[in-house]
């Protein structure tokens, strides 16, 4: 049985959000984003495989644009779908600790 715990390796880097992968399998993945206030997870999609981002620690901005920009507000609860091949980014206000479930393989490609 595979586990992990998203807290245990928490760690924020200056340069750039800082992923962890903690869970993958051939059809799953788990990662973890922690970012620090301002940081960015820019533009991107996902051509083969949905992904839903759940917020565990902070606030920020998730944005969707498939071919019309929208936003959610990011706060401890919330989950948003990423629909496989549609543009998204995350943007932190404070501190930020957001956990992914990816479908594999999903392929990525940046705006």
């Amino acid at each position: 049985m595979q586990q992990a715990n998203i807290f245990a390796k928490k760690e924020f880097k200056d340069e750039s959000v800082n992923k962890v992968s903690h869970i993958k399998t051939d059809q799953l993945a788990e990662d973890t984003y922690y970012f620090k206030p301002g940081q960015v997870l820019d533009y991107h999609r996902h051509p083969s495989g949905d992904q839903l981002f759940f917020v565990q620690e902070g606030e920020g901005t998730y944005y969707v644009d498939d071919g019309k920009e929208e936003t959610t507000v990011l706060k401890p609860g919330v989950i948003v779908l990423a629909p496989k091949n549609v543009w998204h980014k995350v943007v932190a206000k404070t501190t930020l600790i957001l956990s992914q479930a990816t479908t594999q393989p999903a392929g990525m490609e940046k705006r």
